[in-house]
């Protein structure tokens, strides 16, 4: 595999949980499998007055579980930390951006590396703005010539409204080029979801059926048994149309409904994604409130930092259309939601049957013949038909071909960010998101949002928890699976 060019790769909120927990993890995951650039050095820059030693000894501690469960020795962790180091700034005022300057630049001659630095935003959303405009402030924004390159990685929520995307993508396009920003979604970095476009444009078997002709219905689901826990301040202001649908599921849906690139590269599938975010079908207001069912499991205004009187949705389960040649008059379904049965994310093709029954148990409808893609946990993928149960007759029981991911290797699947962090620093956009994409997945979003809001807890549908959600979801008309353990 191609390395990265050497460089430096800046973690903005570096004493924060997502560096622990999530970054230096996977950053380490790549050192052991020597992918990471012959020469990187990883800065953390945050507020927290630490040393490189003191922080050093932090990210041992978030990283010795991990180390200590695969047995390895401390001393290939101890070469790791060699290239970490870190900063300690005011990230939110312009003025002490020369101290980051400063280290930076004795860093690249330390470590004789070109002027190639990658900025990774693991901060609040408030600081999307402050942080590109502080860099731009003080010259930090370009390289020195041709031959280096900045880039900036940004977690989401990336807008919390058509608008208020839009504007972030102008304000950030004002200072990076759309080439240098790469806007994060970790669904996209999961092995399982870019297996979707293997599956499907690697094989003749499923592409020729990947259609209205053959297909009945698609759902995706992303469903959890844990409610908010410690999240209920942040989950209360966001809700499960933000939270999910708005960029993962969206996301995952564009992998399975995009037409097949002219070639594998990233502005030629990203071009696509977009086809399919501006083909789906915006909603008439009077159809939202029979093809949007919107719920909230009963305790959660009870929970810590959630408001008594919260509006805020904890389940989503909707039914819409894309408007185009190959998938016009299919229903897809989303689905996703905190406190029900079972954790799991998965994508469901229900493939139409066949047009006469002519055997006994034979399975009619919609379910028969569907092809489950287990994106966790578990990752598999499942066929299920009808076959000839043993003996006289001709008696049909519906069975199941299932694969499991892993078989694949003998190592554990990749984390997400793994993927991700490696193409920030290769250049490589694809599991990134446009900000066209962006942009038109907030429009078909925002006018739900809103009239959820003009609502207020009108139509806002209880349900218990462990249940399957409300019940007014039926009502969407999606087929219940009841081998899956699904929630709909």
């Amino acid at each position: 595999m191609i390395k990265a060019d050497n460089q430096i790769l800046v973690i903005f909120g570096a004493s924060g949980d997502l560096t622990g927990r999530k970054l230096l993890p996977s950053l380490y995951e790549l050192f052991l499998r020597g992918l990471l650039p012959d020469r990187l050095v990883i800065l953390g820059a945050s507020r927290t007055a630490y040393t490189d030693e003191e922080f050093r000894e932090q990210q041992r501690n978030h990283l010795l579980p991990s180390v200590q469960k695969k047995n390895l020795d401390e001393a290939t962790l101890d070469n790791f930390l060699k290239h970490v180091y870190y900063v300690a700034f005011n990230s939110s005022d312009t003025t002490e951006y020369p101290t980051l300057k400063k280290r930076l630049k004795e860093l690249r001659e330390q470590e004789d590396l070109p002027d190639k630095v990658v900025y990774y935003l693991a901060t609040p959303p408030s600081m999307y703005e402050v942080i590109p405009q502080c860099l731009k402030d003080n010259r930090m924004h370009r390289a020195a010539d041709k031959t280096g390159y900045r880039r900036i990685v940004v977690e989401k929520p990336f807008g919390t409204s058509y608008e208020s995307a839009r504007a972030l993508n102008e304000h950030l396009r004002s200072i990076f080029k759309e080439e240098e920003i790469y806007r994060i979604d970790h669904y996209l970095g999961k092995e399982t979801v870019q297996n979707i476009l293997v599956l499907r444009f690697s094989n003749g078997i499923f592409e020729p059926l990947w259609n209205r002709n053959y297909i009945d219905s698609i759902e995706i689901s992303a469903a959890e048994t844990l409610g908010v826990e410690k999240r209920g301040g942040y989950y209360d202001t966001v809700g499960a149309m933000k939270d999910m649908i708005q960029n993962h599921l969206m996301q995952l849906m564009s992998f399975v409904a995009m037409e097949s690139p002219s070639v594998f590269d990233p502005e030629p599938i990203r071009d696509e994604i977009v086809k399919v975010f501006r083909a789906v079908r915006h909603y008439e207001k009077w159809e939202m409130d029979d093809m949007v069912v919107r719920g909230q499991y009963e305790g959660y205004r009870k929970e810590e930092n959630v408001n008594p009187n919260s509006e805020t949705e904890t389940y989503v389960g909707m039914k819409f259309f894309i408007d185009n040649w190959r998938w016009s008059g299919v229903p897809f379904y989303f689905f996703t939601g905190k406190k029900l049965p079972a954790k799991t994310s998965e994508v469901i093709i229900n493939f139409r049957s066949t047009p006469h029954t002519l055997f006994v148990g034979q399975c009619s409808g919609g379910s028969c013949n569907r092809l489950v893609i287990r994106i966790q946990p578990d990752e598999s993928i499942t066929l299920r038909f009808g076959l000839k149960m043993p003996g006289a007759g001709f008696k049909v029981k519906q069975v199941g071909m299932d694969f499991r991911y892993d078989s694949l290797a003998s190592a554990s699947l990749p984390d997400a960010y793994e993927r991700l962090l490696l193409d920030a620093m290769l250049g490589d956009s694809t599991l990134y998101a446009r900000s066209d994409a962006l942009e038109a997945s907030w429009k078909f979003i925002d006018p739900i949002l809103q009239h959820w809001k003009n609502k207020g807890v009108e139509g806002l549908f209880p349900y218990e928890p462990g249940s399957n959600g409300p019940k007014e979801t039926f009502r969407l008309g999606a087929t219940p699976d009841s081998d899956c353990g699904c929630h709909f």
